[in-house]
């Protein structure tokens, strides 16, 4: 598990994508899942800096940015898959 913030933890092997929140697809997507009751917001009324996607098709809106997220599932010695682990 890592921390996404504010004592809130997922599970790594349910990440499927970390992105930015600020484009329009994005922001339909987190709307999507509002709709349908899918998403999780972990960030403590603070400003949106990262959505996590899950296996589940779960929302999860984040505090951190996702370079945080990243270096925190690198600190545990698992590969992330953009290429950078080396």
């Amino acid at each position: 598990m890592i921390s996404i913030g504010y004592r809130n933890y997922i599970l790594v092997d349910r990440i499927v994508a970390i992105i930015s929140p600020d484009s329009r697809p994005t922001k339909n997507m987190i709307n999507g899942a509002r709709e349908k009751g899918k998403i999780v917001d972990a960030t403590m009324g603070k400003r949106t800096k990262s959505v996590i996607i899950t296996n589940s098709n779960h929302v999860i809106l984040s505090a951190n940015s996702p370079d945080t997220i990243v270096h925190r599932i690198k600190a545990l010695g698992i590969k992330t898959g953009n290429g950078e682990d080396e």
